[in-house]
């Protein structure tokens, strides 16, 4: 895969090899996320992924909302079924649960009023994450 340099578009991350079932998510900003195989209490890569899928959706949700009311409480909550048939290993049946709750006041009834076209436009447009899910982006992999 190349990169067109400058222009942002390009993602990866690195991931390195702490100990037997842990592993580490680097990015190239310096940041890193241990993960493992479920074994203790580091998320797994299936947890990640739904993370991945919440988190994407918060933010955008968030910036949508927030330029209106900050909000009381705000929790997103993702689950899916683990499928294991004739196809192989897959999630199913992913659904996103936003709990959000905004003062009283009319700023807070204007973030509720964009709350729901605020969770359209993320899962429709904005949310890279999920609409690459939902696009089933083919994954090429090669040995170095």
């Amino acid at each position: 895969m190349t990169s067109n340099a400058g222009d942002g578009a390009h993602r990866q991350v690195t991931i390195e090899r702490i100990a037997a079932g842990v592993f580490s998510a680097v990015n190239e900003r310096g940041g890193r996320l241990t993960f493992g195989t479920g074994n203790g209490t580091d998320f797994t890569p299936t947890e990640l992924l739904l993370a991945a899928i919440g988190g994407c959706t918060s933010i955008d949700v968030d910036i949508l909302t927030a330029r209106r009311a900050e909000p009381e409480s705000f929790e997103v909550r993702v689950g899916a079924n683990k499928v294991r048939d004739a196809d192989g290993n897959r999630l199913a049946d992913i659904e996103v649960t936003f709990l959000i709750s905004f003062p009283g006041g009319e700023a807070g009834d204007a973030a509720r009023v964009v709350l729901p076209d605020a969770v359209k436009k993320s899962h429709d447009r904005l949310c890279t994450v999920g609409r690459t899910v939902e696009a089933g982006t083919a994954i090429s992999e090669r040995v170095a």
